[in-house]
């Protein structure tokens, strides 16, 4: 009994104090903080969440919420790619349920509701694609014969995050009308501005120097590069949150040349 009625008040807490900001709490993971799933290491995650660019085109890797919908539509791939590397270095099998989306974080687990027949199936992104313009999702060969997309090819397509690390987030229930939802996200951070490009170690640890202490959310850091066979030493000033922070600090700060990476 003490249990339950411990329960029942947490729960009338929780309901007065959604009410009372009237929207969603965000439960968040930080994208740098991510441990090794089953299916991959930390460090390789991490990797894939770097900006790449394909055919002239760069691409941005971003955050997700559970609940988050995309529209589009969706192709599949099988036999030609299977036993090759995915994107998260996997061993792609068409005979999972697995999906290649551009710029959704590798592992995460999405719904795939194809609009004109009414099937749906759940896939977990491992790969990077597809690099055709107006499709948003590309399934395996099992998860696309789930969609009906054997006979299709393709098709016009709702997409809904339900979690992360390979695991359907459970109890994630949003009642909009009711103002109460918890949603969780993923968020990218560790991005910053290239300040300076030096062939000399002195000079990078010049300019390095002279940010220090500048700013207490943000730090200089010097990163080596081999270009051309020889060194390169960049300068870069790491610790902003997103994208548009690190953008707008850099507009703010007149930096001439300078430009946005992600460590």
């Amino acid at each position: 009994m003490k249990r339950i009625s411990h329960l029942l008040l947490l729960g009338i807490f929780f309901i007065l104090l959604s009410t009372f900001f009237g929207g969603c709490s965000q439960k968040r993971y930080d994208i740098k903080n991510l441990n090794a799933t089953k299916y991959t290491s930390a460090a390789r995650h991490r990797a894939t969440m770097r900006s790449y660019r394909v055919m002239g085109k760069r691409y941005h890797p971003t955050y997700v919420e559970v609940g988050q919908v995309m529209n589009g539509v969706s192709s599949w791939y099988g036999p030609n790619f299977h036993g090759k590397y995915t994107s998260n270095g996997e061993v792609y099998n068409m005979h999972a349920r697995t999906a290649a989306h551009k710029t959704w974080p590798m592992d995460t687990m999405v719904r795939v509701r194809n609009l004109q027949n009414g099937k749906s199936t759940i896939v977990r992104i491992n790969d990077r694609g597809p690099f055709v313009r107006g499709r948003i999702i590309d399934c395996s060969y099992t998860a696309g014969k789930e969609l009906g997309l054997d006979k299709m090819g393709i098709a016009k397509v709702s997409i809904e995050v339900l979690g992360f690390a390979g695991k359907v987030e459970t109890g994630k229930v949003c009642v909009p009308k009711e103002n109460k939802c918890s949603k969780t996200r993923i968020v990218l951070s560790n991005f910053g501005i290239q300040i300076g490009a030096f062939r000399r170690y002195a000079g990078a640890k010049s300019l390095k120097r002279s940010y220090i202490g500048r700013n207490r959310r943000y730090h200089p850091i010097v990163k080596r590069f081999n270009v051309g066979g020889l060194p390169l030493y960049r300068v870069w000033l790491m610790g902003f949150g997103s994208e548009q922070e690190a953008r707008d600090f850099k507009n703010s700060h007149d930096l001439a040349g300078a430009f946005i990476v992600r460590n």
